[in-house]
């Protein structure tokens, strides 16, 4: 038996056993993302090799026509049509189920957030949902290769952090650019005739699309930092790095007296050094934008604090402390009330 009817053989079982078990493949994915999501937790340099994996099981979703191609000139065979769309599922759904563990735990779920994880949860459900999968989206080009370029964008989201210590800011830009450049194709569908008008559409479309993306930076979870501890309290212990307690209400007379501490930990990958922010707001009016710098890598995770003295002199009313990313998207928020002074 030559080594091509082995390839061959060993194809088709592999064909015949995604072919029987969808869900063994997403399981895996999601389980994938779950211990790398843990690993990420134990400074793990497996995790970064999970997320290059992940990373390059896309340049199959990219060449997949090419490596086809390539194989019947080398090999005098083509790969089954029906097996490329198995793997390309396949893809899809180890992508999304690596990705959803990291978005669920860092969704602020009291905001728009909760809108862009729900969507990374459909799109799973849809990769995972064989029906739905292949007569409704597969045969829909410009609708599948948009869902190409989101999941390729929360893979990049999840994945640049690890492996090449990007900022939060900047693996957003990278990317939303990436995954722009990747639904150009899913662009092109929308006009039929091929002609300049059509290329400048093309590009105004995309540059609308990316514009839009930047705009809605703050309905994406930041993927790999999330609160491992979070409070407002009007004491600290700055040696221990080890905050009072926890105060939800508090009278206006303390409130100018002692000051207020919003004490933030805020888990990342190790070698990531990040900018946050801790911006105050009294009846949702921004009062007050604090920088702070992070360090990824501490198990507990990174303790940071800011301490406000100069509230303004009518303070009585709703406050809330929400931790943002240098690209503005949520970390966490704080909500306390101030009341008016207690009367002897």
């Amino acid at each position: 038996m030559t080594w091509k009817s082995q390839l061959a053989r060993l194809i088709a079982l592999i064909a015949t056993v995604v072919r029987r078990y969808p869900g063994t493949v997403a399981l895996l994915g999601f389980l994938s993302g779950l211990a790398s999501f843990i690993l990420v937790e134990r400074q793990a340099g497996l995790a970064r090799m999970i997320a290059l994996v992940m990373l390059v099981s896309w340049l199959w979703l990219m060449l997949e026509n090419s490596l086809r191609d390539a194989l019947k000139r080398w090999l005098g065979w083509q790969l089954p049509q029906p097996l490329l769309r198995y793997a390309t599922q396949m893809v899809h759904q180890e992508s999304l189920f690596f990705v959803l563990p990291f978005f669920f735990v860092t969704t602020a779920w009291n905001s728009s957030q909760a809108l862009f994880t729900g969507l990374l949860g459909a799109a799973a459900l849809a990769a995972l949902i064989d029906p739905l999968y292949y007569r409704w989206l597969a045969p829909r080009r410009w609708i599948y290769l948009a869902f190409h370029a989101l999941t390729l964008f929360a893979v990049l989201l999840t994945a640049l952090p690890l492996i090449l210590h990007l900022s939060t800011t900047q693996s957003y830009q990278w990317a939303l650019a990436i995954a722009v450049l990747f639904a150009l194709p899913s662009f092109s569908g929308l006009f039929p005739h091929w002609g300049r008008k059509r290329l400048l559409a093309i590009i105004a479309i995309a540059t609308l699309v990316g514009l839009t993306g930047w705009e809605l930076r703050s309905w994406v979870p930041p993927a790999t930092l999330w609160m491992t501890d979070m409070q407002v309290t009007d004491s600290l212990d700055t040696r221990q790095r080890r905050p009072g307690q926890s105060i939800q209400r508090l009278d206006s007379a303390r409130l100018q007296r002692n000051g207020l501490y919003a004490y933030t930990a805020i888990s990342a990958p190790r070698g990531l050094k990040e900018r946050i922010y801790h911006e105050w707001s009294l009846d949702g009016r921004p009062i007050d934008r604090i920088a702070l710098e992070i360090d990824g890598g501490i198990k507990t995770g990174y303790r940071a604090w800011s301490h406000k003295r100069n509230f303004p002199p009518e303070a009585v009313g709703q406050w809330r402390v929400r931790v943002l990313t240098d690209a503005g998207q949520v970390i966490g928020v704080l909500h306390f009330e101030v009341t008016e002074d207690k009367r002897p």
